[in-house]
């Protein structure tokens, strides 16, 4: 987010859905949609104005949605072309500031569970990486392993938040986060555009990890004793996207669950990231947990432990804030709590003004 505020065709922003729902009004779709779409007709060239790998724009394509709305080469096709090029020079701040910077994203919530949000997710990371970021792609997978872990007849169960996680619930988890959920979104990258390299923790000793203090009531979960990006530096370097499974070993080799939000921060700070952006079920932090409209659009790390002090950050936002904050005092420029249920909320947040969370500052 610059300090210099653009907007667009004259609108005046003040929420990152009235500026949407303004845009459908106005030219019958969102220009974010416009934006995100990577097969309109001008587009269909085999080199990059950038000078990024991504594939010929003619073959990009995006996972389907079950959505009614148009898909993106009728909705670009349907914008008149000096429109489409007013919103792509308006974008040009924003990939200047953004373009050859680390930023790390971390996927989870309703962005998971939905298939039209995923979509729109994986579209926001391919355009984001065909104009020059260098995007590092972090998930968990809590809901498809509970799903499994009832398949195979174990009750998931949680103390405060956190899996328990035995033995056998460990097995599980390796299983499905760096056997199933990683190797989808790898291929729903791959296939929209951009090439992506699936990892998990272990891979390269990325993170090591160790026994969490209360290993005794949780098991194996962990924390993280050590980064080392060796292993991911060259991917990055290359354009293409590593996404990374949240399952980490220690120095014996033994697995542990790491928390995916943490495992971001940690990667964000050890890679040197201009930004860490974490997709969440919530629109940011509130001014008034009671009131969704109290959004704190920006905040510095004095304000936020204010707010912690004062009770008005409490339950599940304390450790993605503290995660926020620990990334920032290791040296990432920003840290973003975005709201993952808005459509295209990566490209709201990194290429507008306005947003899509709260962003912490240092």
């Amino acid at each position: 987010m610059l300090a210099a505020k653009v907007v667009p065709l004259s609108l005046s922003l003040s929420s990152a859905e009235k500026y949407q729902q303004e845009v459908v009004r106005r030219h019958g779709l969102g220009n974010l949609n416009m934006l995100s779409s990577l097969s309109g007709s001008r587009l269909e060239t085999k080199k990059s104005p950038f000078m990024t790998p991504c594939l010929n724009m003619s073959r990009v394509s995006t996972p389907p949605s079950p959505s009614p709305s148009p898909s993106p080469t009728e909705s670009s096709d349907s914008i008149p072309a000096q429109l489409r090029v007013n919103i792509y020079s308006e974008s040009l701040p924003f990939i200047q500031k953004f373009r050859g910077k680390t930023i790390v994203v971390k996927y989870g919530g309703a962005a998971m569970k939905s298939e039209s949000l995923q979509s729109s997710v994986i579209s926001d990371l391919v355009l984001l990486s065909c104009v020059g970021l260098r995007i590092v792609f972090v998930h968990g997978g809590g809901p498809e392993i509970n799903q499994w872990l009832v398949r195979l007849g174990i009750q998931p169960n949680f103390l405060n938040g956190l899996r328990v996680t035995d033995a056998s619930t460990m097995e599980i988890v390796s299983m499905v986060l760096v056997g199933k959920v990683n190797k989808h979104l790898v291929s729903l990258i791959n296939k929209a555009g951009a090439t992506a390299v699936g990892l998990s923790g272990i891979d390269g000793r990325l993170l090591t990890a160790r026994p969490s203090h209360k290993s005794d009531q949780l098991g194996f979960v962990g924390d993280i004793a050590t980064v080392d990006p060796s292993v991911i530096r060259p991917l990055i370097q290359s354009g293409h996207i590593p996404v990374i499974a949240s399952v980490a070993a220690d120095q014996e080799g033994q697995s542990y669950n790491i928390n995916a939000d943490t495992a971001a921060g940690e990667l964000a700070a050890a890679l040197g990231a201009e930004k860490l952006i974490l997709l969440t079920d919530v629109a940011g932090i509130l001014e008034d947990r009671d009131d969704p409209g109290s959004l704190v659009k920006k905040v510095d790390i004095k304000g936020v432990k204010r707010m912690m002090g004062d009770g008005k950050i409490a339950g599940g936002m304390i450790p993605k804030v503290n995660c926020c904050v620990r990334s920032i005092a290791q040296g990432v420029c920003t840290a973003s709590i975005i709201d993952g249920r808005l459509p295209h909320s990566l490209l709201l947040e990194i290429l507008t003004d306005e947003g899509a969370g709260t962003m912490i500052t240092g």
